[in-house]
């Protein structure tokens, strides 16, 4: 197979040339181009799958079940469009500009209402810019999914340094916490004053670590994942604390492979997953229970919940194997969880986040943090919520909860 595509000067997602610009750091629009033979070679690889024999139990406590990979590569192989990802992409506004040495890839949307608040919104692992995209319409045209013009945001939506069309940073040190000075300067760019932040997953990494650094502009920030609540003990007083704490200690026990994984040895999965398209499948189902079953039964039951249909599913993958990112994302586990990022930290106090901040729960979140733990976290904690429905991947699940949530959340700050 030919280089996997990745992001160009020249605002295509084709094979690298030089760059022409005389400003890299200029905002440039973006298109992404994916070549026929990319995605015919795709199907070959698939299709040549060797596939290890069914696991010896019932559930998933061997891994991603047989079952579920080989209804998932039947339906890319055959069924699923792979164009897609660039058809989707490209009916959005999207941009390049270089900042701290990587090109950032940006989605880019303005609301047609004039007084919409900037938000920047980072999504994590095994996440990319595409689980948010069908979250962009009720977030910048609240009008026509049951909000009002005074809701509105100008959605600003990164691809993290090393995932989807971003280019991969050729040092070290990218972090959630240069992220978010990495963001900060995006908003500035785009010309933003005043904004607020949201993320799950290492985009709540992300988010915390912007409303900890505070940056000028940075009105507020709104994460559904307590990031803190893996790295210290958490209080266990009441019936919802204890159950938070037993839903941790059963993901450090029976969940967190991927992640020892990509904090230790990120370059060693990365052959895999570059290599094999069924392989990088498989690595980004195995993430929490929640998730999984709801993926597993859209596949083999072709009965999805909510938003997580299997076109949606494979759009994400597909655009992890396109881009050939499987080892770069998994590296930034190393660069903000490994040895290394846990030596810096060693003894450090972090600093308060001195701006509001909103947190939502879901049900289907790997545990459910209980207002407690958020204020402790964020003692300017200004929005709690406890959401119906939807998982640790709440704005790909139910992006029209997840709207409505954001809303509520961000509307003291217009």
């Amino acid at each position: 197979m030919s280089t996997p595509t990745r992001p160009t000067s020249t605002g295509t997602g084709t094979v690298p040339t030089p760059r022409r610009e005389a400003d890299p750091t200029a905002v440039r629009p973006f298109q992404v181009q994916v070549p026929e033979e990319e995605l015919a070679a795709l199907r070959r690889r698939i299709a040549a799958t060797r596939w290890p024999t069914r696991e010896l139990v019932a559930d998933r406590s061997q891994g991603v079940q047989l079952a579920t990979m080989q209804a998932l590569a039947r339906y890319w192989a055959n069924d699923y469009d792979l164009g897609r990802v660039q058809a989707r992409l490209n009916a959005l506004p999207q941009f390049l500009t270089e900042i701290d040495g990587v090109d950032v890839h940006v989605v880019h949307v303005r609301s047609r209402h004039e007084d919409a608040l900037p938000l920047v919104m980072t999504h994590g692992w095994p996440g990319s810019v595409i689980e948010m995209l069908d979250s962009v319409g009720p977030l910048t045209d609240p009008t026509a999914h049951g909000g009002r013009a005074e809701d509105a945001f100008h959605l600003v939506l990164p691809s993290l340094p090393g995932y989807g069309f971003s280019s991969e940073p050729t040092e070290l040190g990218w972090d959630v916490g240069r992220t978010g000075r990495a963001w900060a300067e995006l908003m500035r760019r785009l010309g933003y004053t005043r904004y607020v932040a949201q993320g799950g997953d290492v985009g709540a990494g992300v988010t915390d670590a912007m409303g900890r650094q505070a940056p000028e502009g940075l009105l507020g920030i709104h994460t559904n994942l307590l990031v803190s609540a893996l790295g210290s003990p958490q209080p266990t007083d009441t019936d919802a604390e204890r159950a938070a704490a037993e839903a941790i200690t059963t993901f450090r026990t029976t969940g967190i492979g991927y992640f020892t994984e990509q904090s230790t040895r990120p370059q060693t999965i990365g052959y895999a997953l570059l290599d094999s398209p069924v392989a990088l499948a498989a690595w980004m189902l195995d993430h929490d229970t929640d998730a999984y079953l709801k993926i597993s039964r859209a596949f083999v039951e072709e009965e999805p919940v909510g938003n997580l249909t299997r076109d949606h599913v494979l759009d994400n993958i597909t655009l992890y194997w396109l881009t050939g990112t499987g080892a770069s994302a998994a590296r930034s586990y190393w660069e903000s969880y490994g040895a290394r990022a846990a030596a810096a930290a060693s003894g450090a106090v972090p600093a308060e986040v001195p701006v509001p901040v909103g947190f939502t729960t879901f049900p289907g979140e790997i545990w459910r943090t209980p207002r407690s733990w958020a204020e402790k976290a964020y003692p300017t904690l200004s929005y709690f919520s406890e959401a119906e429905r939807g998982g640790h991947f709440a704005a790909w699940e139910e992006p029209e909860l997840f709207a409505r949530e954001l809303r509520a959340a961000f509307a003291p700050l217009r």
